[in-house]
């Protein structure tokens, strides 16, 4: 069996994430399954964005408030997702650059760096979510403080440091067992809470009420700020470079191909989640009368008294922990992505890390310490809101490159799928400056 290894020929300061690009082989000949098992990884990654703590909330609040009707908003959002992910993966793929890359290349220098601030204050708002994601979740297993929580979210450094030197491949696959470990929890989790399955199918279709209700809107409007993550777009870009396919345009073909199947197929994993936490706030909360639930701690708090089982909230802790540690890896890997890439500016990944961590500890600790549990689901709601402000500036470079027929060659957008991302990025920036107005007004 032929394996092909990277042959590349962009100059080493232009690679992408340069130390693990081309790094992974990929199967030239052999069956579709040994072909498209090169590619799998990038897609859990990425996925890891779309379930991070910073949507549970939403989705709790949905289901409680609602019922089952705001599920056709998740389903809507990963679909949208689907399809910029599957826009950056090919960018990347097709002209050999990452998003921030190509920011870099195509605008001015003060509006690349415009730009680049934004990425990393998004950034920033992740890894806040990621820090109180994995507070509270060691609130609710162990009983520690939130304050001691968020500092113990600093060893997270030392922990991705160490992985990262044992090769792209062992973090794709920590990703990979820790996705597992939250798609089990919730599995369990949806059978105990015995929804009404025919409720929930009839909640896949989108209801008029969504945007006539105004409480529904604003909700429906945060899970779609929360769904779709705008470093994801930067992450999917850079890492699907670390396949070794060939840089020819029928290997770029066969990698557009097997990327995006792997892409998809993980999407849908954080699809099943979402809609899993939103159906089980739906099941537990809504039906029962309890519809002010709101919160993380206060779903934990209700599970196992309302379902009857004493599994329920650890099970659901331990899901959020591996959500936030997931969370961490994808984060930690976007912000040298962002930061390579916009500045040509390579830093070590421990410094890297260490900044953005402390953007994030100095507001969580402050709140944790001052406001309690109240203080830091809202700072979790904000986080979601800074990360709308910058969808907008992610999507819509990324739908103008791949519609650039100078730069994507024969994979440039078709006239159809370039109609469809453009009605996707107004739908995007109309709701979420709706969103923002609403939020501050």
């Amino acid at each position: 069996m032929k394996i092909i290894q990277s042959t590349i020929n962009m100059p080493l300061d232009r690679q992408s994430l340069s130390d693990a690009n081309g790094s992974i082989a990929v199967h030239q000949t052999g069956s579709f399954w040994k072909k498209m098992s090169a590619y799998i990884g990038p897609g859990l990654m990425v996925a890891v964005g779309y379930m991070d703590p910073g949507n549970w909330a939403t989705d709790i609040a949905g289901g409680a408030r609602f019922g089952y009707t705001l599920l056709s908003v998740i389903l809507i959002s990963n679909l949208f997702a689907m399809l910029l992910q599957h826009l950056s993966l090919k960018l990347g793929i097709a002209t050999g650059m990452d998003l921030a890359q190509a920011c870099r290349e195509y605008f001015p220098k003060k509006v690349a760096v415009g730009l680049w601030i934004l990425a990393e204050i998004a950034i920033a708002a992740c890894d806040l979510a990621e820090v109180l994601g994995s507070a509270i979740a060691l609130n609710l297993l162990f009983h520690i403080p939130l304050s001691v929580g968020v500092v113990i979210t600093t060893l997270d450094v030392l922990l991705i440091l160490y992985f990262q030197n044992k090769g792209f491949r062992v973090l794709e696959s920590i990703v990979g067992g820790l996705i597992a470990i939250v798609l089990m929890c919730f599995v369990y989790e949806v059978i105990v809470s015995n929804p009404e399955w025919s409720a929930v199918a009839g909640g896949l279709i989108p209801q008029k009420q969504v945007i006539t209700n105004p409480g529904m809107l604003y909700v429906a409007i945060g899970i779609l700020g929360a769904t779709v993550m705008p470093h994801n777009l930067y992450l999917h870009s850079s890492i699907i470079q670390t396949r070794a396919y060939e840089r020819t345009e029928e290997g770029r073909k066969s990698a557009i191909r097997f990327a995006t199947i792997d892409s998809t197929a993980s999407l849908s994993i954080a699809f099943f989640i979402n809609a899993a936490i939103l159906i089980l706030a739906a099941a537990t909360f809504h039906t029962t009368g309890n519809q002010q639930v709101a919160d993380i701690t206060d779903a934990h708090h209700l599970l196992d008294p309302l379902l009857g089982s004493r599994w329920a909230s650890v099970l659901f802790a331990v899901a959020l922990l591996a959500a936030g540690q997931n969370a961490t890896i994808t984060g930690t890997m976007a912000g040298q992505i962002v930061m390579e890439g916009f500045l040509n500016l390579q830093m070590k990944p421990w410094v890297r890390q260490l900044f953005t961590r402390l953007i994030a500890i100095i507001p969580a600790l402050f709140v944790a310490i001052n406001y309690g549990e109240h203080g830091t689901s809202e700072l979790l709601v904000f986080s979601q809101v800074v990360l709308s402000v910058q969808l907008s500036f992610a999507v819509i470079p990324l739908i103008l490159f791949t519609n650039k027929s100078d730069w994507m060659g024969r994979f440039v957008n078709s006239r159809l799928l370039s109609t469809i991302s453009w009605t996707i990025a107004a739908i995007i920036v109309a709701l979420n400056v709706y969103l923002l107005v609403d939020t501050f007004k």
